[in-house]
């Protein structure tokens, strides 16, 4: 199997989306750290992108498959983009200018239509602005938002490379 042939770059992406997950799930339930509603919607951002990227891998899709794999792919990367930016935005706000904590989340489906869960996660609240784990100075939602970064320019490279 050619290395830059479609096939092999969308399974390479789904063995780095793997890859993430394992070390989400490790900081999780190794190091302890509980993952906030924002953080949820990344990884499923990370498990969709993740799933798109295993399907094309197996399909092998010809120009206009790889194309449509690759929009796909670069929608779950803008969503998951666009809420780490999100909770980086409310880490670096004032403590007093934070949203207030939410109920859990199984209490929120029992309890709320589905609209006002979205809503509710996707604004944010004081447990997603709270910076428990940094590497190299940057804390989780930072890594994640590279990771998002590499997503786009890889769906961006394959919906627009000519072979």
């Amino acid at each position: 199997m050619n290395l830059a042939s479609p096939r092999s770059l969308f399974l390479l992406a789904f063995i780095g989306c793997v890859l993430m997950m394992v070390a989400a799930l490790y900081l999780e339930h190794v190091v302890g750290l509980a993952p906030c509603p924002l953080c949820i919607v990344q990884r499923v951002c990370v498990i969709g992108f993740g799933l798109v990227c295993l399907l094309a891998a197996i399909h092998g899709p010809a120009r206009t498959g790889r194309r449509v794999y690759s929009v796909l792919a670069l929608l779950f990367a803008m969503a998951g983009g666009a809420t780490a930016i999100r909770q980086i935005w409310l880490q670096n706000m004032p403590a007093d200018e934070l949203p207030a904590c939410l109920p859990s989340l199984e209490y929120m489906m029992d309890a709320l239509p589905f609209q006002d869960i979205v809503r509710l996660v996707l604004h944010g609240t004081a447990e997603c602005a709270e910076v428990s784990w940094t590497l190299l100075g940057m804390s989780i939602p930072e890594w994640t938002l590279l990771g998002f970064i590499a997503m786009a320019a890889f769906c961006l490279w394959q919906l627009f490379r000519r072979s």
